[in-house]
């Protein structure tokens, strides 16, 4: 549902807490509430916000109170199972490159047998997701070919496979339909696609057809050049409508919004600036009724703020992004660090 009259926009931003009050509501099913919304205004150029109490709605003219309260439903259903995982709780999804060449970890797992040993060391960790990718999209990658990107991650599939108990579900990390159908029956259950579906123009009919839940993340270009032409109004506003018209695209050819989990693309394609302003109003994204995944585990933006270049000595700032997230309600987190994210997720929800 598109929430707009002729050029003006309305956005509903939550701000939450963990406090309940009389007054308040309740963010899907989580233990997080609020009882005050930033509705956010866009007419072309022009932006305007402003706070409101929930109980002071009727501050609003009729037609804008209809379009918030529409929104405010969204922000309390609760999210659907995600194949055999519950939502209410976080999830970990463990980054697993087999690749001589992503940013953090590549040339690490590009043989079988090292990608098999820190698959069953993440899921001894507590991953709950495992994202297992044949590709490079750090920025200024080049495109990988079908045959070589099929070749890096069938061996660790068929290794996976050798397991009795096995309770992690299996994300496959590409942009290409053909990947996604040649390895679709060797033990994937989701589909993480970096382009926002913009890549394959036949990447929407075969989650469509298989129904796929999928990872759909927000990116302006491919990764060889997404650094180097940033182009954005408001990078905020920009991302959800993205989102919102993606999201339209996908119900019209019958993909059920449950099945689409929503990521920002932090480090696709924007500055340390906008990077921030995305994971500080993240909350805003649930307005749009699906789960939120963050992927900011050691990205070039925590090196650019501490002045630390090195990747590996990212994971305190890489933790701390999960931590924010979870007071924001974010669903799952992709990281490098399976066991520290565990650990303060673990205290976190402790000390909440």
């Amino acid at each position: 549902m598109t929430y707009f009259r002729a050029k003006e926009r309305i956005y509903v931003r939550p701000i939450l807490s963990n406090c309940k009050t009389k007054k308040s509501l309740k963010l899907k099913k989580l233990p997080i509430y609020f009882d005050k919304v930033e509705v956010i205004k866009r007419s072309n150029k022009r932006i305007s916000k402003k706070f409101f109490f929930l109980d002071r709605l009727d501050d609003l003219n009729v037609e804008d109170k209809k379009l918030v309260s529409n929104k405010l439903e969204l922000l309390q259903s609760p999210y659907k199972k995600l194949k055999s995982l519950k939502l209410e709780t976080p999830k970990i999804m463990g980054v697993l490159n087999v690749t001589p060449d992503s940013f953090s970890d590549g040339g690490k797992y590009d043989e079988p047998a090292y990608a098999f040993k820190h698959y069953k060391q993440m899921i001894s960790e507590g991953a709950d997701i495992i994202d297992i990718g044949g590709e490079s999209t750090r920025p200024g990658s080049k495109t990988v070919a079908v045959k070589n990107e099929i070749s890096r991650i069938s061996p660790v599939l068929k290794k996976i496979k050798t397991l009795k108990k096995n309770k992690a579900l299996i994300s496959l990390d590409t942009r290409k339909s053909k990947v996604a159908a040649e390895l679709k029956g060797k033990g994937i259950d989701i589909i993480n696609d970096v382009s926002g579906l913009r890549y394959d123009k036949d990447m929407m009919g075969f989650l469509d057809k298989n129904k796929f839940p999928f990872v759909l993340m927000h990116s302006i270009s491919n990764p060889l050049n997404m650094q180097s032409k940033i182009n954005y109004q408001n990078v905020l506003l920009d991302v959800y409508d993205f989102f919102e018209k993606r999201i339209a695209k996908c119900n019209e050819i019958g993909i059920s919004s449950s099945n689409i989990i929503l990521d920002p693309g932090i480090g696709f394609g924007k500055t340390m600036k906008q990077n921030f302003t995305l994971i500080k109003n993240i909350a805003l994204f649930h307005s749009l009724g699906c789960p939120l995944l963050l992927g900011a585990s050691r990205k070039s933006f925590i090196g650019k703020l501490s002045k630390n270049n090195l990747n590996h000595n990212r994971v305190g700032g890489s933790v701390s992004s999960v931590v924010y997230g979870l007071s924001q309600g974010v669903n799952i987190f992709r990281v490098h660090d399976v066991h520290e994210t565990k650990q303060a997720i673990k205290l976190y929800l402790n000390l909440r």
